[in-house]
């Protein structure tokens, strides 16, 4: 059974187990925090959040005893590092799974793979969207702002989520802008298949670039997690590609195909990328076709997930219903 937080969301805790804030860009994390308290939320960091050095907010005990320290913190509702990172990995074998108790925590890129660690070995629920740096704004964009709406939510909530009208195509944190992001670009889900598709089961994903590195490791065991926590219901995998070229994407996939990963998958939801580069007229999106043929499942792609603005927010274990159709997307996530 998955585990869902049940807390009203009043106190955002933020901590860095993966990248901090260097010193040059503290204004970006001192906006969010001074605009979420602004909406009316409390705000604790950690002092890692405000550090980086050698590709890390601090090294890996350190950000370990931080997450632990703030995730027991009785006054904390929520956990948002400020963004993702390089090195989260080093951090998992300090960690003692069976003492996290529910709470959410969410972001995307390097912290997606503590996301999917912590529903696999836990059950408790995590949740895939927006860092806390990007919320800095003065105003947000409806697909961004049902991250409220998510980490308010508990067991038994049912949350309904569209595709955006526009998303951003190049990434600046310095954009001079009340909503951060920069949303010129037209949406469009589209499928494999080139038909309307329909995708059901429980959630898991993340950053592919990371969470590929689970396979082999004592925290990235997919099948005990399925005959455990959700009792063999398929799964439909969420999956966004931060820097690989197409025949390491393909790659990737493959290695996960062959741990077991898709076994019993119903769909894949694949994000926006703009690091799909194509090798030798090799596409990214011939390798989802090709996924598609080898698994018989439908694929989705171009989706509201990832480093391409804006996200949906899909948590790690919710049971979902995907529709989509003439370039629109809808979800539905019931916390069961």
């Amino acid at each position: 059974m998955i585990r869902y937080p049940d807390r009203a969301l009043k106190t955002i805790g933020v901590t860095a187990p993966s990248s901090g804030v260097p010193e040059e860009l503290h204004h970006l994390l001192e906006g969010a925090i001074a605009q979420l308290e602004r909406q009316g939320f409390a705000v604790k960091a950690t002092p890692n959040a405000w550090s980086q050095k050698e590709a890390k907010s601090s090294p890996a005990a350190v950000r370990a005893k931080e997450l632990i320290s703030i995730w027991r913190d009785s006054q904390i509702d929520a956990i948002i590092p400020p963004w993702g990172g390089e090195l989260l990995l080093e951090v998992l074998e300090y960690l003692d799974f069976q003492k996290f108790t529910p709470k959410w925590l969410l972001g995307y890129s390097d912290v997606s793979l503590l996301s999917l660690a912590i529903t696999l070995n836990t059950g408790i629920a995590t949740a895939h969207g927006t860092n806390i740096v990007d919320l800095r704004g003065s105003e947000t964009d409806a697909t961004t702002a049902r991250w409220v709406d998510v980490l308010s939510s508990t067991k038994a909530s049912v949350i309904k989520q569209v595709s955006s009208e526009r998303y951003q195509k190049n990434w600046s944190h310095d954009k001079p802008a009340a909503g951060v992001f920069n949303l010129t670009e037209p949406t469009e889900w589209k499928t494999v298949s080139g038909k309307a598709e329909r995708l059901e089961g429980r959630l898991l994903g993340g950053c592919i670039d990371v969470i590929r590195h689970l396979i082999g490791t004592p925290y990235g065991n997919v099948d005990a997690f399925r005959k455990k926590f959700i009792s063999g219901e398929p799964v439909v995998w969420f999956l966004e590609n931060c820097e690989m070229n197409t025949p390491d994407l393909k790659r990737s996939l493959l290695q996960m195909k062959y741990a077991g990963w898709f076994d019993n998958c119903s769909g894949i939801v694949f994000g926006r990328s703009e690091a799909n580069d194509a090798v030798q007229g090799y596409t990214a999106e011939m390798v989802y076709e090709e996924l598609a043929e080898q698994l018989k499942i439908p694929i989705v792609y171009d989706a509201d997930i990832g480093h391409q603005p804006p996200q949906v927010i899909l948590v790690n274990g919710a049971h979902a219903i995907f529709h989509v159709d003439d370039g629109k997307g809808r979800v539905v996530q019931e916390f069961r």
